[in-house]
């Protein structure tokens, strides 16, 4: 049977000094949690008990993939301005520097009273064979887990604490959870901690977790029936997760630290195809459509007035550096002054009036030519613009599958078109380069109306329908030159593609 501890509420008055456990769930998307309300879901009764005990986030999007996304909470900045855009997955490939300011270090360094600081588990922002002590560097009193990141298996594994490295056979899960309650029972009682806990679950390899911890003990977890049945192992690895996450709040609540401590749980991407639950195939983890991105995330704790909240504003990851350090009492946020990206959600988590994000902005880069990309949302409308010089645009409010790409289609509206250029525009101004689409303007149709161009935006083949008479036609590129003047014969379709990418777009 599985166990389930029931979460005592939480005090919501001021207190002297607020602790911060963060909870990081990996390659899980929120339509695996019951409280947003999708139909297939994993039992997770102590995660949802925080959840209505607090702020749960229905739009937050963090990286495609794990590494970026870690480094893009721990520093404050996107992945563009640290070279963070991929898996770190060899000491070939980019790591985090450890010149980046990260949030344990400002809680170490910029608080009136120095947080006790602790890491446990998935690390995965630098390589080996590397520098073990790396996270001591960037600020961690005790690190403890899977330095590389996966592991390869959850009863079997190398385990780095503090530059040493040892071989674990306790249940991952259950590890991390036992490193983690260690720790806190050496923190004096008057310093308040921040704990980072980077759970490997329910990432692959997918197995059957032990039986106390499910509420499906009689799995088989035989190869065979894990490899034909992934998605039923994957809400099991939930499970377990939940009762361990039970099993820490029990810990706090008898040691007299739940009522000042605030929970943030979140995941770090989207669940990979072999268990998505995204109706279009190859769209989810690794990549920057919405489900590859799309992420839970809930808050609970002292900090939250007027719990049991739903907020409907844009949330990044991102957001997570400056909203950990306001919630600590950081007095320098920024002590080395380079560009911050983060913005503290305390104003939300205080049910105060707040100017909401215009945007969210996620991206991949060397991972994959035809998956790398940028990725940007406002609250209706998300706009795609891969490297490979292809853009999609999608109406998310009401295409939440993202199913239709306006820019495929002949009928774009005005608010279509407003949206596309608010994003692009934002995206160029966030990037310091790129461009737009044309889009066809009024003045481009006769005064009757009877001629139609498509698609709006163009990349390719430029139709035009509807004109019974030959029409002169002039097109510019983004910097403002005339890089084609000709005239076309009724319904015709030039073919841009072969005016090539410079031409089109100005680069």
């Amino acid at each position: 049977m599985k166990k389930i501890f029931l979460l005592l509420l939480l005090s919501q008055a001021a207190l002297s000094q607020q602790n911060t456990i963060l909870i990081i769930a990996d390659d899980v998307s929120p339509a695996y949690f019951g409280m947003y309300a999708t139909a297939d879901t994993a039992s997770t009764p102590n995660f949802r008990a925080m959840a209505n005990n607090g702020v749960l986030f229905n739009k937050v999007w963090a990286y495609p993939i794990c590494s970026p996304t870690r480094a893009s909470l721990f520093t404050g900045r996107y992945g563009f301005r640290t070279g963070m855009g991929a898996v770190v997955a060899g000491p070939t490939t980019n790591q985090l520097s450890t010149t980046e300011t990260s949030i344990a270090t400002l809680l170490r360094t910029q608080t009136s009273t120095p947080y006790a600081t602790a890491c446990i588990g998935k690390w995965h922002l630098h390589a080996k064979p590397g520098n073990l002590n790396n996270p001591s560097i960037m600020g961690y009193q005790l690190y403890s887990g899977s330095f590389a990141g996966a592991i390869p298996d959850y009863y079997n594994y190398e385990r780095v604490r503090n530059g040493s490295i040892d071989t674990v056979t306790t249940y991952a899960t259950t590890q991390s959870v036992n490193d983690a309650i260690a720790w806190l029972d050496t923190v004096p009682s008057a310093q308040p901690f921040f704990l980072w806990m980077g759970f490997n679950a329910p990432h692959d390899p997918y197995h059957k977790p032990p039986n106390n911890l499910i509420t499906n003990p009689a799995l088989p977890g035989t190869l065979n029936h894990i490899n034909n049945n992934k998605a039923t192992y994957f809400k099991a690895a939930i499970e377990a997760l939940d009762s361990e996450f039970g099993r820490l709040v029990q810990y706090l609540d008898k040691n007299n630290l739940l009522d000042s401590t605030n929970f943030i749980f979140m995941g770090d991407n989207g669940s990979p195809n072999d268990v998505s639950q995204n109706p279009i195939n190859n769209r989810s983890k690794a990549t920057i459509y919405d489900y590859g991105v799309h992420v839970p995330m809930f808050i609970s704790g002292p900090a939250v007035a007027n719990p049991g909240r739903v907020n409907d504003e844009l949330v990044t990851t991102v957001d997570l550096f400056a909203t950990i350090a306001e919630l600590s009492g950081v007095n320098n946020m920024n002590p080395n002054n380079v560009t911050l990206d983060s913005r503290s959600l305390v104003p939300y988590i205080k049910d105060q009036t707040s100017t909401p994000r215009g945007y969210i902005f996620s991206e991949q880069f060397g991972v994959s030519a035809t998956k790398d990309g940028k990725s940007i949302r406002n609250a209706d409308y998300h706009l795609l613009r891969f490297d490979a010089q292809a853009e999609e645009f999608y109406h998310i409010a009401v295409d939440p599958t993202e199913t239709n790409n306006l820019l495929l289609t002949s009928n774009m509206t005005a608010t279509d078109i407003v949206n596309y250029h608010a994003l692009c525009d934002s995206l160029n101004s966030l990037l310091g380069t790129g461009s737009c689409l044309p889009l066809v303007n009024d003045d481009l149709k006769t005064a009757d109306n009877r001629l139609s161009i498509y698609p709006n935006p163009v990349m390719n083949n430029l139709s035009m329908k509807g004109n019974d008479h030959v029409v002169l036609v002039k097109i510019y590129n983004s910097l403002g030159s005339l890089i084609l003047q000709e005239e076309v014969e009724p319904n015709a379709t030039i073919n841009l593609a072969t005016l090539g990418s410079h031409d089109r777009y100005g680069d």
